[in-house]
């Protein structure tokens, strides 16, 4: 009897039906999310039973679904960060979780750097105001030689101090493990948090969300920050106090910010969407066609490596 995988990320396979053939190929059924949205909690937990794995987005993997899970072997996080997946719950239940870190930091480096440059040079409101027919010079930043603040040097953000090195930026970064021989190798410099803020013209994120970072930018940490700074978050939403930035940023005391996450996705009723000095875009930093087949790949990998008796690649919970 074939095995059943469920599927709810909306953007596996939809860019390359590599990932689909691999697992077909493999003698797997999909059962795949046709709501055309994250499912929500009760939704997984009833669809959850017979289900052998399950690729999942962003769609909650709680305590309760994973109990209600009765044959659940293995969860492929399609993508990189797993916050919406209970781990530890995971773990009592014997049940193997993977990511895909190595699918997608390119894109999202790439993304990360084009919000940095978009928002220095308000390129998003000189669009519009040109496509209006309006000719105002809209004044901006240069980013030559600025300091630019990392905050989190995994691989996405080892790849954004790469490509800042092109402008030949000051890096500054924050990790609670540095990575000396990176460091030294791309040419930035480790130091405090306080430091970072204070000194960069730029501040970009890069560090997964867990109780110790949420709210990692806040009032206090603003307040550190130089009126003129620029505030670029392509990893998580609720990395930021989003009330203490709209205030910063509506007072002056921030010159602007650009957001590919948010603590409530999609957004609804998020005051700094009404910004014109915030530059945004729908959690985008994944989605190109190369970091989708990368990810889709890696997943259904995953669980043909995992049937047949093997390791997969990248494994958060064993």
């Amino acid at each position: 009897m074939s095995k059943t995988v469920l599927v709810t990320a909306l953007s596996f396979s939809r860019y390359s039906r590599e990932p689909q053939r691999i697992l077909e190929g493999a003698g797997f059924q999909l059962i795949r999310n046709q709501e055309g949205r994250p499912l929500k909690e009760a939704e997984l937990v009833d669809r959850i039973k017979g289900v052998d794995a399950l690729i999942v987005g962003v769609d909650p993997v709680t305590e309760k679904v994973i109990e209600a899970a009765d044959k659940l072997r293995i969860i492929c996080k399609h993508g990189v960060g797993v916050d919406n997946i209970d781990l530890k719950a995971a773990a009592r239940r014997g049940i193997m979780v993977t990511n895909a870190p190595d699918s997608n930091y390119i894109s999202v480096a790439d993304l990360t750097f084009g919000l940095l440059l978009a928002a220095a040079r308000q390129i998003p409101h000189a669009d519009i105001i040109t496509k209006n027919g309006k000719w105002d010079r809209v004044v901006g930043r240069e980013v030559w030689k600025k300091t630019l603040g990392i905050i989190g040097t995994g691989r996405i953000g080892l790849a954004v101090a790469r490509r800042a090195q092109g402008f030949e930026m000051k890096i500054l970064a924050y990790d609670k493990f540095p990575n000396n021989r990176a460091a030294q190798e791309i040419g930035f410099t480790y130091v405090s948090l306080e430091k970072l803020l204070s000194e960069s013209d730029f501040v970009s994120l890069h560090v997964p969300l867990t109780e110790e970072t949420r709210h990692l930018i806040n009032e206090k940490t603003i307040d550190l920050m130089k009126p003129e700074a620029i505030l670029i978050n392509t990893a998580r939403g609720e990395l930021v106090d989003e009330k203490a930035l709209y205030l910063a940023l509506k007072e002056g005391r921030l010159a602007g910010a650009a957001l590919d996450a948010y603590a409530e996705e999609p957004p609804s009723n998020n005051m700094l969407l009404s910004l014109s000095q915030v530059v945004t875009t729908p959690h985008i930093g994944a989605y190109t066609y190369e970091a989708n087949h990368r990810m889709g790949c890696t997943a259904a990998e995953s669980i043909v490596k995992f049937f047949a008796g093997n390791t997969p690649d990248y494994v958060v919970v064993g």
